[in-house]
Order: structure tokens, then C-alpha cells, then sequence
């Protein structure tokens, strides 16, 4: 289960980032899953719930955007989405494409939190 070690590091990267910008407590952690990440994201909720004790992001939400997969039709010369990761075919002409332009992320984007008094 790689989800807790992911979460591990997203709250310390959080708790890390909350200091520096002087929030003593976090009320909620923004992050974007790529479909192609290989995360669970039923999991990383689970182990974020239990990474966080005892830390300034204990009680916090984790707010999970899920980007599907993009990629570069090279025959329409254009980016489409995918509706699921496989199979990699433009869903326009059907031709086959590996170039992902999207669909890999695993990325703290925004905090949220209560300042110093």
C-alpha cells in the first residue's frame, strides 16, 4: 500500500508549507490524482486520515481532484481526453496515441488553514 508513504509526504509537505506561511493549524489539503498515477484514491483517504494524528493537519479534508488522461491525436493534431485510460485511442478518428499530455499528476495545489494568533 505506496498510498501511505504518498500521504505521509503530502502531510509533511503540507505542515512544512503551513509554517512557512504561519498557519498553525490545517483545515484542508488540495491535491490532483492523474488517472495513470497508480493511486488509490480510496486508500490515500484512509492513510491520510491515520497519517495525520497528531499533526497541525489532524481533523483536515483532503480534496481529491481526478484528472483524467489527455493525449496528443498526432492524425487530428489536437489534445483529447479520454473517457477511461485505456485503451490510448483518440476518441475522435480512433487512431493510437502515447503521447499523455495529462493523466499522470500527483500534486499538492492548495492549502487551507487557520493563521497565528
Amino acid at each position: 500500500m505506496h498510498e501511505l508513504s504518498i500521504a505521509q509526504n503530502l502531510v509533511e509537505l503540507a505542515v512544512e508549507s503551513a509554517q512557512a506561511q504561519g498557519l498553525r493549524r490545517l483545515t484542508a489539503l488540495h491535491v490532483r490524482i492523474g488517472a495513470l498515477s497508480g493511486v488509490v484514491k480510496e486508500a490515500l483517504l484512509f492513510a491520510f486520515d491515520v497519517v495525520t494524528e497528531g499533526t497541525p493537519a489532524q481533523g483536515a479534508a483532503l480534496i481529491i481532484e481526478d484528472v483524467p488522461v489527455t493525449i496528443f491525436c498526432p492524425s487530428c493534431q489536437a489534445e483529447r481526453t479520454l473517457d477511461a485510460p485505456v485503451p490510448m485511442r483518440c476518441p475522435e478518428c480512433g487512431t493510437r496515441s502515447g503521447d499523455v499530455r495529462a493523466g499522470r499528476e500527483l500534486e499538492l495545489v492548495a492549502l487551507e488553514g487557520v493563521e497565528e494568533a
